[in-house]
């Protein structure tokens, strides 16, 4: 009934053709490149190259932590189940707190969200962590003052993608400016979210295990798994 393209890999290949044509990659660095092309992929839209944003080495901390089997830490579920688990170099732990605990009783006390209030329960496994954040500036916001505070240790990077009209744009430009000596990578402005989050952990992941996207952009050996 329907003409369509079936074959993976050549939908794989076609999609990160078209990347290449129509998207602006000109100012990310080669290890920077596939990550930025895998958050393209991941949310159809060439047109958000202008807004990916790469603090310090973050390439080169990330994927050593994830070669170190340092743990994933998740604002939410949908951010956690998007984490393709057989891509992590090292069978590294990926955790949401979201849902552990009386996290409900902790935001009223704390007067805030329960996003927030489940980053509380990152602080043992916190330092030289992954952070990835895709739902709740709140949570974000709260990371940033307990790091900045010294109430916690720092990570080895911060995935900063949350998605949203109240907060987002704000938590993020909140990651760029106090982020301090800790890596980042976020999306300016209103878009994010669980998918373009996990999809950028994945990216991670690909280049920690040495056969991921290759620095021209395009798909390696795990290239016909989603993202």
């Amino acid at each position: 009934m329907f003409d369509y393209l079936r074959d993976p890999q050549e939908i794989y290949a076609k999609s990160f053709a078209t990347i290449e044509a129509e998207a602006d990659l000109a100012r990310f660095s080669d290890d920077q490149r596939p990550v930025a092309i895998r958050i393209i992929h991941a949310c159809g839209m060439v047109e958000i190259a202008d807004q990916i944003a790469f603090g310090g080495d973050v390439i080169a901390n990330a994927t050593d932590a994830l070669r170190n089997r340092k743990p994933i830490l998740c604002d939410a579920e949908m951010v956690r189940h998007g984490i393709i688990s057989r891509l992590l170099p090292a069978e590294n732990p990926v955790l949401c707190t979201l849902n552990d605990g009386d996290t409900h009783g902790l935001a009223r006390q704390m007067g805030t969200t329960r996003s927030a209030a489940a980053v509380e329960a990152w602080a043992d496994h916190i330092e030289g962590a992954i952070i990835a954040i895709g739902n709740a500036p709140t949570a974000l916001f709260h990371l940033l003052d307990a790091i900045h505070h010294g109430r916690m240790a720092k990570p080895a990077a911060i995935i900063g993608m949350p998605v949203g009209f109240v907060g987002a744009r704000e938590s993020k430009d909140a990651l760029i400016e106090y982020a301090g000596d800790v890596p980042f990578i976020t999306l300016r402005g209103r878009f994010g979210g669980s998918a373009v989050t996990a999809a950028t952990v994945n990216a991670l992941a690909r280049l920690a295990r040495d056969d991921g996207a290759t620095p021209d952009g395009t798909p390696g050996r795990t290239a016909g798994v989603s993202s």
